[in-house]
């Protein structure tokens, strides 16, 4: 696939096949992954990938800790409810349950679907992009965001999809246990990987970008 194909279609995807994904072709995404540029050369990320029954006892015990009202790390993002970035979260929401037919005052389906990112979409694999304690965050984010992208145009090339979610990171006490992450690395995020299914709804979204004008400084090009 052309990389500007890639940037264009890609999508978060929330619904996977059980279809396993091989080692190797994970590693031949992370292996372009780490291509990615950073900040002098620091290349601050590391990888846990998880799958198998490890995976299906973090998604479980997840929902476990969901539903006993733990908390974990939150993955809110504390946006002023009138801004524009509040607005187009709102409009995700929408258009996601829309497509799942989840009306508002539903509250037992908009739990299941809140279930449905502790089981990171029924993704057969995941991969959690870590750094280490001795790295500020804020020196680092940029760099491990690169290679977050890039994981995600990689698996395009080899028919995979993604969804990014920090819910994925929220308990991060479960991934430390079952999916021995050691403890002097920080957990930033999860990237649900695996083949779509099409034929789930969510699947079918289209989200808009806002219009380069309403963005953009342009100064001495006149």
């Amino acid at each position: 696939m052309d990389i500007l194909e890639a940037i264009k279609t890609r999508k978060s995807i929330r619904d996977f096949k059980p279809d396993p994904v091989p080692q190797e072709l994970l590693e031949k995404i992370l292996d372009i992954a780490i291509r990615a540029p950073s900040g002098v050369n620091k290349q601050p990320w590391e990888f846990a990938i998880l799958s198998g029954s490890v995976l299906e006892k973090v998604k479980e015990k997840n929902v476990e800790m969901f539903h006993s009202g733990q908390k974990g790390q939150s993955f809110g993002s504390g946006i002023d409810r009138e801004s524009a970035y509040r607005r187009r979260q709102v409009d995700l929401a929408k258009q996601l349950f829309g497509l799942m037919d989840i009306a508002r005052e539903d509250k037992e389906k908009r739990i299941k679907w809140t279930e449905r990112g502790f089981y990171y979409f029924n993704a057969p694999a995941a991969i959690f992009l870590l750094t280490d304690e001795s790295l500020p965050l804020e020196r680092v984010l940029l760099d491990i965001g690169a290679a977050m992208q890039t994981i995600c145009l990689g698996a395009l090339a080899h028919d995979l999809g993604t969804c990014i979610e920090g819910q994925g990171v929220m308990y991060q006490n479960v991934l430390r246990e079952y999916g021995d992450i050691p403890a002097n690395k920080q957990i930033i995020t999860a990237i649900a990987i695996g083949y779509p299914n099409w034929s789930f709804p969510a699947n079918d979204i289209e989200t808009p970008r806002e219009s380069l004008e309403n963005i953009t400084f342009w100064r001495g090009f006149d």
